[in-house]
Formats: C-alpha cells, structure tokens, sequence
C-alpha cells in the first residue's frame, strides 16, 4: 500500500483520450479519489485558461501545473496563507518557474531568417487553423491560444533541421520539449521540477501526513515527472511508443489506452476494491 497519494497525470492522451478528449471511464475513479480527498493534479501542457474550464468537467478542485511546469496554481481554499514567492490570481496564487511568453516570440523572432519556412508558430495560428489541427472545439481552441509562458512549435521540417533548431534555442537560453503534437519552446522547466515544487509544499503544509507522489503520463514530455515520482505509471498511446525511462523500480505500464488505462492502473497501484466504484459505475 502507498501513504498518502498526490496523483500528477497529464491529461491529453492520459486521463482525457487523445482523439476524443473524453475522461468518462475515470469518471467513477474520480469520483472516488474526490470522496476520499486524494489529490488529482493535473500537470499538463494546456494553459491556466484551459485548466479552469477542465476542472469544473471534471469536479476537481485540486491544485495545477500548467505549460509543461511553467507555473504551479495553488486554490487558495486548501493554501489560505500566500506560500513564499507566489503571486495573486483571484481565487488561487501563482507560483512561475518561467519567463513570460512574450520573451520566447521574441526569440523566435530572432531565429525566423534561418527557421522561418520549417515551422509554425502557435501565435500565427488562427482559431479555425487549431480547430483543425487538434480536434478541439472553437471555445476549447480560443483557451488553448492563451498561452503565459513558453510558445509552442508546429514542426514541418525533417529531424535534421529539427535538431539545429533546437540546438539555436538551447544557446540562447530556451529549451525545447517534444509534445504530443508540438514542440514546446520555452525556459528549462519540466513537469517533475513543478510536481517536486508542489509536493514539498504539501509536506511542509502537512508536516504529519507521508506523501507518495504518482505520475502518469503517455509523451516524451512527461517523463521528467515520471523519471522522479514515487511511483510512475506509463499510459499506453494508440498514436506512438512509449517513453523510455531509465527507472525500473515502482514502475507500471498500462495495457488499455488514455483514461481506460488511467482507471486500470490506478486501481491496481492502490488496490482499491471493485466493491468502492460499483455505486458510481451505475
């Protein structure tokens, strides 16, 4: 058995499916996890926009990790007192770990005589363009543009080119992360630095409580989360392979895809018994 749990999961391809966005067959798991005030943290790509919208379908009031670690959302129900180097945002504080977007257009800009043709900027991209790229819908696609921190990439260059570019982003001082379907162009933040962040201010606002962090996730992106966490769960993907790790230890690959996969592992991990979901299930 795990103490106390912090889930972290990625949410497209993970907990949400990766065509349809959906998360019904974790609905029952959710629901459960809410009952018995286990934290589900989403730590994702998608913006602080996207976030609020998605947890209220999803009934979750837990904290949050935007842009691939960029910054840590705290509400300020749980966290009443501001924690050490947060900022006010209404109803939660805000915690950065990155520059604002604003920089990362101006160093692309800079870079556009030698990458301009091999890529598209998420900032160029209209609305109707979004749509059409992820399946979102028009109000899904409008939180999605309202990016804070890094700039994602559409790359339509081969990997040769691909990696020059990178290469030109690392020296002057960005980082690069593979997404599901972009590349992510911002400072050296990851998903495992921000769940580190957010689980220690857990123990230091729980000094009696052991926490066990779990990470899921299915993309390159998230293994900086996976690589770290006490425990790390591998979601399958109908769309690519996944993501190698180095660790071997409290490790767990799903056989079912996104939030089917998500359920499974889960309540094998915490051996919840079948008899706990049956009410919700009906």
């Amino acid at each position: 058995m795990i103490g106390q749990p912090l889930i972290f999961t990625d949410l497209d391809g993970t907990l949400l499916d990766h065509f349809s966005y959906s998360f019904e067959p974790a609905q029952p798991l959710l629901s459960y996890f809410d009952e018995q005030q286990i934290p589900v943290i989403a730590n994702t790509s998608k913006t602080c926009a996207e976030l609020i919208h998605i947890r209220k379908e999803l009934n979750n009031s837990a904290p949050f990790i935007v842009e691939n670690g960029a910054a840590v959302y705290l509400p300020k129900k749980l966290f009443p007192e501001c924690p050490k180097d947060c900022h006010d945002d209404g109803a939660l504080w805000r915690y950065e770990m990155s520059r604002p977007r604003e920089h990362w257009l101006n160093l692309l800009h800079s870079l556009k005589p030698s990458f301009q043709s091999l890529y598209t900027s998420f900032s160029n991209l209209s609305i109707e363009q979004l749509v059409q790229l992820t399946g979102l819908t028009t109000e899904q696609a409008e939180r999605a543009a309202k990016r804070q921190f890094g700039e994602p990439v559409l790359w339509h260059g081969n990997r040769e080119d691909k990696l020059l570019f990178i290469q030109a982003i690392n020296e002057l001082g960005g980082n690069v992360l593979q997404g599901g379907r972009f590349l992510h162009v911002g400072d050296a933040v990851n998903k495992g630095a921000a769940m580190q962040w957010l689980k220690q201010l857990y123990c230091d606002h729980y000094p009696n409580t052991e926490f066990q962090s779990i990470a899921l996730g299915d993309s390159q992106n998230d293994v900086d989360m996976l690589e770290i966490a006490d425990h790390a769960v591998v979601i399958a993907s109908p769309t690519h392979s996944a993501p190698k790790l180095k660790r071997q230890a409290n490790l767990n690959h799903s056989k079912a895809y996104g939030p089917e996969g998500w359920r499974e592992t889960l309540i094998q991990l915490l051996e919840i018994p079948a008899q706990a979901l049956l009410e919700r299930e009906k």
